[in-house]
């Protein structure tokens, strides 16, 4: 089974509480408060698994959640930090919000991505002890971990894309040029799923990668037939082989075959169909060179500007050849293209506490209290001693409507306003 878009849900760990301790030890007076921090909540992180080519791995499998950081402890002890819990995914899936379609990283290289940060531990009592306030029997809570759903896309990553009708033989063309065995019968839809192979270079160089997408037929953009459920594999193909059967042995015209993949093309992306084509004409072996279908077949070739290949999967015929026009086209394309992301760090900030962004505003004694599950949240991302933590906490704030919601209630200027025990004055 193939499957390549999944919705996952991932948590980290929360962070463990700090301590209320005292230092008892005999001859030793007063020893004070000595209440250790929480651990660390663990991390979710992606990772890259070379190995792996479908996300099947999330059929059944569709929460992670990480480890929470140990509670501290008396003695200035500590609590243990949790361990992350690593999701191993295939190269080239798109880490997606569910809710928008932005993407928040891909995953094309040997790399890692943390998704969600855990919580930081909290503080044992020893952090409040003061000179007017030696016995402080409070410690501070560590914080929730960050928790999102995500959606996983996979867009294979391949250098060579193999598109065509059903049955025009890509499959038998995968399994002559690289070690790849797809399953090959004469009838349609042999191909369920892509398949990959990787072709080698005869000089020593790294090869490239050839990906067979099932069958496409008209209508394919509009989700008919089976195509449509992969032309995404195909987005990040540097070159695109348009098989056709160039000896018409199902009664079928080339040069209409090649015009309905490419109005195919162009209605699921634009992009995608001004991609480098090189026309391989499979079943030459059985074909006619001097046939009308033929002669017009490369007449629309030239006019299109395209490299024209003629070749013979069954008997290997022509395909050197063909495999010396892709490497040179290859040469000269830029590398598999990879996607930034489209999520802000301040989407990204309310996207990870798992929760809406519902907002209640309410005025008491002076005061403007504002309030919100995924507010206080938040609040534990960010340090309030730093300059650039306090930009980024405002820039969220205006984002989200926290501020429009204050001018909304008629909050003035200097006003105190109280997020959650922080106190500032609000300006107009």
């Amino acid at each position: 089974m193939f499957i390549d878009i999944v919705t996952i849900y991932v948590k980290a760990g929360d962070g463990g509480n700090g301590a209320v301790s005292f230092h008892r030890e005999k001859y030793v007076a007063a020893g004070g408060p000595d209440g250790g921090d929480g651990g660390r909540g663990g991390n979710i992180v992606f990772r890259v698994d070379e190995g792996a080519n479908t996300l099947l791995a999330f059929r059944y499998k569709r929460k992670f959640v990480a480890e929470n950081g140990q509670n501290g402890m008396g003695r200035k002890f500590h609590g243990k930090s949790g361990e992350d819990t690593v999701i191993l995914v295939p190269p080239g899936t798109l880490l997606r919000d569910p809710t928008t379609g932005k993407i928040i990283f891909d995953m094309s290289r040997d790399r890692e991505f943390v998704a969600c940060h855990g919580g930081r531990g909290g503080w044992g009592n020893r952090h409040f002890a003061t000179p007017t306030r030696q016995i402080p029997r409070f410690a501070k809570s560590g914080t929730k971990g960050e928790e999102r759903e995500i959606r996983l896309e996979l867009k294979m990553l391949a250098d060579v894309g193999l598109i065509g009708f059903p049955n025009v033989g890509k499959s038998s063309l995968l399994s002559r040029i690289s070690a790849a065995k797809p399953k090959i019968a004469d009838y349609h839809f042999t191909t369920l799923s892509p398949n990959l192979g990787v072709v080698p270079l005869g000089d020593g160089g790294r090869g490239f990668v050839v990906a067979d997408i099932p069958g496409l037929i008209e209508g394919a953009a509009e989700g008919a037939g089976l195509g449509h459920a992969f032309l995404r594999h195909i987005d990040r193909c540097r070159l695109l082989l348009h098989v056709v059967d160039i000896s018409g042995s199902e009664g079928r015209d080339p040069v209409s075959d090649m015009e309905i993949i490419d109005r195919e093309l162009t209605d699921y992306s634009p992009v995608l169909a001004d991609r480098p084509q090189i026309m391989v004409a499979n079943k030459a072996d059985l074909a006619d060179e001097n046939s009308p279908a033929v002669l017009a077949f490369k007449e629309k070739c030239n006019a299109m500007g395209r490299k024209l290949c003629f070749v013979s999967a069954a008997t290997g015929a022509g395909v050197q050849e063909m495999l010396a026009c892709v490497r040179e086209a290859l040469r000269e394309l830029p590398p598999i293209a990879e996607y930034e992301p489209e999520i802000t760090p301040e989407d990204n900030a309310v996207s990870s506490v798992g929760c809406g962004i519902e907002t209640t505003v309410r005025r008491e004694n002076g005061v403007w209290y504002v309030e919100g599950q995924w507010l206080e949240n938040f609040m534990g991302q960010i340090n309030f001693d730093d300059y650039e933590s306090l930009n980024f906490f405002q820039r969220v704030l205006e984002k989200n409507g926290v501020f429009r919601l204050l001018r909304e209630k008629g909050v003035s200027d200097g006003d105190t306003v109280n997020i959650y025990d922080y106190e500032f004055d609000f300006v107009l």
